[in-house]
């Protein structure tokens, strides 16, 4: 009877060990089948996609202004002009300068801009008062027909009277026979990156009685002493 009883108990765990390790190999299968499932959907994704560098604040700068590797020079006791490209004089020209009565102003500046075929309005001071003004290509415009601003109203300008050149007549301004003047202005446009075709030159000349306003981006640098 012991015999008999001990032997289903044995059975019985023996069976219940059998389907545990079923239940344990299943599970284990399954487990494999998920990996494999999870393995060929991330085979199946897009490569990641790599972003490109950013370029840094000094790449994306903006293009700055031509630096003019020209400058101007006025001697008002030689009474003369320099042009000079980095330190070689390139060009010396004569001007008029500043009476006693209205010296010209020394300092130094940029001449930020050209004026070709200016008009000339009188200014506030006593000596113009009964001063008319001109209009571009007029003969009797005291500022001929170019204009070098640099310290408004100041300026280097042409002139109507170019026997005046050399001597101090001036009321504070600086004075050059046109034709410098011209050559010169063409010299300070091209050194500031903004020179004009042969066409548009002769326009301008051809024009006398259009004015033609050109900025300097930048200035070019004048000194007057």
């Amino acid at each position: 009877m012991n015999r008999s009883r001990r032997f289903p108990l044995v059975a019985g765990s023996a069976i219940a060990l059998l389907m545990g390790g079923c239940v344990v190999s299943g599970s284990d299968e399954q487990t494999a089948a998920a990996d494999s499932a999870a393995a060929a959907q991330a085979a199946q994704l897009p490569a990641p996609v790599t972003m490109p560098a950013m370029p840094d604040s000094a790449a994306m700068a903006l293009p700055q202004t031509p630096v003019s590797d020209m400058r101007l020079e006025v001697d008002l006791a030689a009474r003369k002009l320099y042009a000079y490209k980095g330190s070689a004089r390139v060009a010396t020209h004569s001007v008029a300068v500043g009476s006693k009565e209205w010296p010209t102003k020394t300092g130094e500046w940029k001449v930020t801009q050209v004026v070709f075929n200016p008009e000339w309005t009188p200014p506030d001071e006593t000596w113009a008062e009964e001063r008319e003004p001109r209009e571009p290509g007029d003969p009797k415009n005291p500022l001929g027909r170019i204009q070098l601003v640099y310290d408004p109203p100041r300026s280097i300008h042409g002139t109507n009277a170019p026997a005046s050149i050399g001597t101090a007549v001036s009321h504070g301004s600086i004075r050059v026979t046109n034709a410098v003047g011209l050559k010169v202005a063409k010299q300070l446009l091209e050194s500031a990156g903004v020179g004009k075709d042969s066409a548009w030159y002769r326009d301008a000349s051809q024009n006398r009685s259009v004015k033609q306003i050109v900025d300097l981006p930048g200035g070019v640098p004048i000194r007057v002493f």
